[in-house]
């Protein structure tokens, strides 16, 4: 049974499928010292600022959580070159979904449940980027047809924004991008 133990917390698994590893960047990971660095921040919005933009805009990883119509939660990875997720606007965002492993759950979840939520690590400063909003799949294969790889894109709708520096005692290497990653189209 999931909950808080003597030793942390217990997380109950009803159900595990692989993530498909196609778009996953190669990185090596060194850890820093508890009591050093700066001091931990939380800013908070209803929109991403200029700065949150360029990290989303070059950013070759992001994580997202959807949850089913019953409320049963899922996460997953989405990765690609950088700038692979396009910022439309300040509250706007896309992202292509390339093919995977052909089991939907994330896009079954948004299709019954639109809620969900973005995390966008910053493998240098340990830093997080917490995007949540509303995400709908958008099936056209003539739009889809635009971005390089793609099979559908995923407009999503910010509606809150969590910025946590120093979050993560972990810092990660430079990567070594996947070589299955599409180009990523031309802004504009």
């Amino acid at each position: 049974e999931g909950g808080q133990g003597e030793d942390g917390l217990r997380v109950r698994l009803d159900q595990v499928i692989s993530n498909c590893p196609k778009y996953l960047q190669r990185r090596e990971y060194g850890t820093v010292a508890q009591d050093g660095g700066e001091p931990r921040t939380t800013s908070r919005g209803a929109e991403l600022t200029t700065a949150q933009q360029l990290a989303v805009s070059t950013a070759d990883t992001f994580f997202i959580a959807t949850a089913s119509g019953e409320g049963d939660a899922d996460a997953s990875h989405r990765g690609g070159n950088p700038g692979f997720v396009e910022v439309l606007s300040p509250t706007r965002l896309r992202w292509p979904d390339y093919q995977g492993n052909a089991m939907f759950l994330t896009l079954g979840n948004l299709e019954l449940n639109p809620a969900a939520g973005l995390v966008f690590p910053d493998w240098e400063t340990g830093g997080l980027l917490q995007v949540t909003g509303t995400a709908r799949t958008v099936w056209d294969a003539a739009e889809a047809a635009k971005v390089p790889g793609a099979k559908r894109l995923v407009d999503f709708e910010v509606t809150e924004v969590s910025e946590n520096s120093g979050a993560l005692p972990l810092r990660w290497s430079e990567p070594e991008f996947s070589r299955f990653n599409p180009p990523v189209r031309a802004a504009g």
